[in-house]
């Protein structure tokens, strides 16, 4: 939902009280380290109850603040709520407790832009299973049961190889395959539906002359059913016991960024990573327009820095519809050049926010 207004108390170095955003856009001025990023994510918490930034709870209080609360209003009155003190977490919607966070996930999806993005593009498995699995999350519910049932197996399956219990291993080895098979076809076809939207995405802003796609390495090949997946777990327990874990499954699985040459991340510039990590953002917020019909909230934390002025041109033209769209710059940027009819302009001195 968008929000015409958000609420603070002891978040982070934001002064508390409530800042007005009843704007289709949102700009936020200032100097490092003086609240921009800490904004964004006081929206992002809201969207999910958690920071994008990763770490503690504890750690999002102002100056070792024992508790912090958030809470954001939208155009018809409609409430979230964020709050934590003493080690415990409430998350509210229209004052009602949330138990779940997927159903955050339905009503208040949100896609950020940031520099720690890059981690997708360098080439990180881990990192880049999560980008895909993120994009998958925020259009079907059953995906996040389906990840959560995957590892919850995988988890008592490494416990049991470090444990040596066999017989506990062929229960278990049936629910990896199980879960692990439907993992891996769903990973297939986001990446089928992504790269459509991904490549040409990329070409437009980049302009490198050349197809750049993404293409998905399943641990288990695609033509493998549940009886092949059990076999291939069984021949491999020696080696699995001796090691305490599991050495094949979507745990393994990798996302590789392709061109005509192979492995497009292995020789690209830095430049041209920065822009392969934005036009991420913009294809996975496509790809949940797409699918489900509705526009994501978007946040932008400085990431035109590092553009010239051109790809800067390029990518703001890329941006899809949002039903909010957030953006932070430091004085010397050209933010006017981007602000469209009613967007809200703020400059931000050490967590207080005056509207330009």
């Amino acid at each position: 939902m968008p929000f015409s207004r958000i609420e603070s108390v002891s978040f982070r170095n934001l002064a508390d009280g409530a800042i007005q955003t009843e704007a289709p856009s949102v700009f936020v001025v200032g100097e490092n380290g003086q609240g921009k990023s800490n904004f964004l994510d006081a929206v992002y918490t809201l969207c999910y109850g958690s920071s994008f930034r990763g770490g503690q709870d504890a750690d999002a209080g102002r100056d070792g603040e024992r508790s912090w609360s958030l809470r954001g209003v939208g155009p018809d009155g409609s409430s979230c709520a964020v709050a934590w003190e003493s080690g415990i977490k409430a998350i509210k919607e229209d004052g009602k407790p949330v138990r779940d966070r997927k159903r955050l996930v339905e009503r208040n999806p949100a896609i950020v832009f940031c520099h720690e993005d890059m981690e997708f593009a360098r080439g990180e498995p881990e990192r880049r299973r999560f980008f895909f699995d993120q994009t998958a999350s925020l259009v079907s519910v059953g995906y996040i049961d389906l990840l959560r049932a995957y590892r919850r197996a995988l988890k008592a399956r490494n416990q049991a190889l470090k444990d040596r219990s066999l017989d506990v291993l062929e229960v278990l080895d049936l629910q990896v395959a199980s879960y692990g098979i439907g993992l891996r076809d769903e990973r297939a076809a986001i990446a089928r539906e992504f790269d459509e939207r991904f490549a040409p995405r990329f070409e437009s802003v980049a302009r490198l002359g050349q197809r750049v796609g993404v293409s998905y390495r399943p641990s288990w090949r695609l033509d493998e059913g549940s009886d092949d997946v059990v076999a291939r777990l069984a021949a491999a327990r020696d080696r699995e016991l001796a090691l305490g874990t599991s050495l094949s499954g979507p745990h393994r699985d990798r996302f590789v960024f392709t061109d005509d040459s192979g492995d497009f991340s292995d020789r690209a510039s830095t430049g041209q990573l920065r822009l392969l990590s934005l036009t991420l953002r913009i294809a996975q917020a496509e790809h949940y327009a797409g699918v489900s019909g509705r526009r994501p909230t978007l946040l932008l934390d400085d990431v035109l820095l590092e553009l010239d002025p051109e790809k800067r041109r390029r990518f703001m033209e890329a941006l899809p519809e949002a039903e909010q769209s957030f953006f932070t710059f430091l004085p010397g940027e050209p933010y006017r050049d981007y602000q469209r009819d009613g967007t809200i302009v703020y400059w931000t001195d050490d967590g207080r926010f005056t509207r330009t």
